[in-house]
């Protein structure tokens, strides 16, 4: 099944949603970045925490989340656009943490101590950022404590990651509810209400339910209208001619330290982990180029 983003909005106009299987952009995240179980769990949320935020976007828009933090994963990224194009990267993903009987201890992972930070390509003329706190080091809670105060926005976020018997992504996925202005209190603590009585987003997730059949357990009581569905990929933007110009960046005597010392060049991309490499010749061609 593929994974794609549902967004809907009450008929009375209270909240709005969104909700999204991102079990694929998982997997391919763990893969990729040869992540243990600890690290694909914490990795896998925040792309679909991304992927989440995706579907508050328009056009040409693009937004990423970055967690810097004192546990062990040091540093993650998300990064995704209006189109529902999502591509990660992990500082550390190796964890060394081992699951409990009752979690993944992503907490423990991330840190308590740091900060997580969005950063929002909107077409202006500078991207919007904005920062807060790490509260838990649960990723879902900080990102609805990142909406609830830096953009004003009460919020709820679940993000779910389910694995394997091999530590494969076995179904992820997730929800973000926000509360919209002078939207009626009868409503909003209705869908309150109900939030604390669903069973866990991992019990929905291992039955399989769709984005659709997510937010209909929590807006159970509650009319509402699909708004938009956005089908999700794993995409990175990287080149061999982006590489090139990332190479020539670093000026014509480390070009020439890398051609005649080091034999040529390979430059690993930070997201895909694709491996780009140029011969001494090439690189010795690029700072003849820059004469």
């Amino acid at each position: 099944m593929k994974d794609y983003l549902a967004k809907i909005l009450t008929r009375d106009g209270s909240l709005r949603a969104i909700a999204v299987r991102t079990t694929l952009l998982a997997e391919e995240s763990r893969r990729r970045h040869g992540a243990d179980p600890v690290a694909t769990v914490a990795l896998g949320r925040l792309v679909t925490g991304a992927a989440l935020c995706g579907g508050t976007l328009k056009g040409e828009q693009r937004l990423a989340l970055l967690i810097e933090g004192d546990g062990p994963l040091r540093r993650l990224f998300a990064e995704t656009d209006a189109g529902g194009r999502v591509r990660a990267s992990i500082k550390c993903p190796i964890s060394g943490l081992l699951p409990t009987l009752t979690d993944y201890t992503v907490a423990n992972a991330v840190g308590k101590s740091g900060f997580l930070h969005v950063i929002k390509d909107l077409g202006l003329k500078e991207s919007y950022r904005g920062s807060v706190r790490l509260q838990t080091g649960e990723i879902g809670e900080d990102l609805a404590y990142y909406f609830t105060v830096s953009e004003q926005t009460p919020s709820s976020v679940s993000l779910g990651v389910c694995l394997g018997e091999q530590g494969e992504v076995a179904a992820a996925g997730g929800f973000l509810i926000q509360a919209l202005p002078d939207g009626d209190e009868e409503t909003i603590a209705l869908v309150e209400r109900r939030l604390r009585e669903v069973p866990p987003l991992t019990s929905l997730l291992k039955q399989k339910l769709t984005p659709e059949g997510i937010l209909a357990e929590v807006f159970r009581e509650v009319p509402f209208r699909i708004e938009q569905r956005i089908d999700l990929c794993f995409h990175c933007g990287c080149h061999r001619q982006r590489i090139r110009s990332v190479l020539l960046s670093l000026g014509k005597e480390e070009l020439r330290r890398l051609g005649e010392e080091e034999g040529g060049a390979s430059v690993t991309c930070e997201f895909c982990k694709e491996i780009y490499t140029f011969s001494r010749e090439e690189v010795l061609r690029m700072t003849d180029a820059l004469d």
